[in-house]
């Protein structure tokens, strides 16, 4: 594997990293932690050019609830996310 194509990997897996990253702190915001969030490391490997997934994992039904709220309540108020 050559330098280049090791670079392009680790871009690849910082694009996913930064994303995860990112709704970590957007659900935060609204009170929600998904505990599993993290990089699927597993679609990271092997000979594809795309960024790996973004693994959101499970939940209780609790943590669940709080994401259709904090949705339903964006959906409602488009523009007022926080951003």
């Amino acid at each position: 594997m050559g330098t280049d194509r090791r670079h392009a990997g680790g871009e690849r897996l910082t694009v996913a990293e930064e994303a995860a990253d990112e709704l970590r702190k957007a659900l935060h915001g609204v009170g929600v932690t998904l505990p599993s969030l993290r990089v699927d490391l597993v679609s990271y490997a092997g000979e594809v050019t795309d960024p790996p997934l973004v693994e959101l994992g499970r939940c209780t039904p609790d943590t669940a609830l709080r994401l259709a709220e904090a949705l339903t309540r964006a959906g409602r108020n488009p523009g007022d996310e926080g951003r």
